[in-house]
């Protein structure tokens, strides 16, 4: 019988999973992927295998709700069903925040999820429901090996200067830190490049979805990222506001516009593109629509780009290779466009013909700087780092 590892990630209303089977010592193969979407209010569970054709679907009808135990009982039982020729040897999980104690992956327990609930009051809008379904799980199958892996892991090797803030010592000792998001995500791309260009030292990915973030990697390793102590700050992105001076929200308060916690809906869920548009949080429509603020929610996020290159060019030293991954990253030609056009400073030129097509490569042969499409592919760095910490040695 052959072995596989699971891999789930969990949001406030969704499950997303994917199984590979492990072939060799340490070779992963995509078998099946899928989701549950609008657990709150319309939950219904999809399925496909590796080449994306539809396996199963189930609706549980509108107006309905689950919970994160019962949706990991179902898709578990409907694994069970269709991997009923491999072995599961064990299950990873994304966890955004990893605290101080996790610099990388790390077997779970109860004790380890405890300490990890008790960093949601540092991240409320992805870290407590990554540890619900996490520890519904661990509850249902308490002898199954469970890994979790942390987007904030792969930035602890960021300078000692670049994780903290202005701030006294009793907020640095209270968790205030520069901790990094998408880490996962940028730890994949690090492995990556090295097969597009080999010689590329000196890099900056950006990280382009409903959540977006910029990071600049020195040999593989990060050296600084957009996103700070929580999923907020930094680019703007979907709903999210991105950077937005503190003494502009001590403003708002006093004004009694919003309190701090409408203040907060405000700048997670109704602000980015959402907010600047007025129109959608989509890039796909803002790029398709003929009104005025489209185009400036567009421009906004690029011309945030362009400063956060120029600031990152002065971090590395340099720039040998600029990489867009994600959603809007591998799909959007107009924002890479953008982008690249205010970067004919650095030397970028750009192949319009390649990044039409979404690339890989989308410079030219004689850009001082070569540019790349790489879609990302973070379900397979967890199941990589499952597997490790299962078998190590492998």
């Amino acid at each position: 019988m052959s072995e596989a590892i699971v891999v789930f990630n969990a949001g406030s209303t969704s499950l997303k999973f994917g199984a590979y089977r492990v072939e060799g010592p340490a070779t992963l193969l995509p078998t099946i992927q899928g989701q549950i979407d609008g657990m709150d209010t319309d939950p219904r569970f999809a399925a496909q295998d590796a080449s994306g054709k539809a396996l199963d679907q189930h609706p549980w009808g509108k107006d309905r709700q689950i919970d994160h135990r019962t949706a990991f009982r179902f898709v578990t039982d409907w694994l069970a069903k269709q991997v009923a020729d491999m072995r599961v040897i064990g299950a990873g999980h994304r966890v955004v925040l990893g605290g101080t104690r996790y610099s990388g992956p790390a077997l779970l327990d109860g004790e380890a999820l405890d300490y990890l609930e008790s960093l949601s009051i540092m991240e409320p809008s992805h870290q407590p429901y990554n540890v619900r379904g996490a520890r519904a799980l661990v509850d249902a199958f308490p002898d199954l090996p469970q890994v979790a892996c942390f987007d904030t892991s792969f930035h602890r090797t960021m300078p000692d200067v670049a994780q903290i803030y202005a701030l006294p010592k009793e907020i640095l000792d209270a968790g205030g830190r520069h901790w990094g998001y998408h880490g996962i995500s940028y730890d994949y791309i690090s492995r990556e490049v090295p097969r597009y260009a080999p010689d590329a030292r000196r890099v900056i990915a950006a990280h382009l979805g409903g959540g977006s973030s910029m990071c600049a990697m020195l040999d593989g390793a990060s050296l600084e990222t957009t996103m700070g102590f929580a999923g907020l700050t930094g680019l703007p992105m979907a709903t999210r506001s991105g950077d937005v001076p503190a003494d502009l929200l001590f403003y708002v308060l006093r004004r009694k516009l919003y309190d701090a916690s409408a203040l907060e809906a405000l700048l997670y869920k109704r602000s980015g593109l959402l907010g600047l548009s007025g129109i959608s949080e989509d890039m796909r429509e803002l790029q398709a629509s003929q009104d005025p603020r489209a185009a400036v929610a567009v421009d906004y996020l690029v011309y945030c780009m362009a400063k956060t290159v120029g600031a990152y060019v002065s971090v590395l030293g340099g720039l040998d290779a600029l990489v867009f991954t994600a959603g809007i990253g591998e799909h959007s030609a107009l924002v890479r466009a953008k982008l690249c056009r205010a970067l004919a400073w650095l030397g970028v030129a750009l192949d319009d013909t390649a990044n039409a097509r979404n690339g890989p490569r989308i410079s030219t042969a004689d850009s001082r700087v070569s540019v790349w499409v790489i879609p990302t592919n973070e379900e397979l760095m967890i199941a990589r780092h499952t597997l490790a910490l299962v078998r190590p040695g492998i």
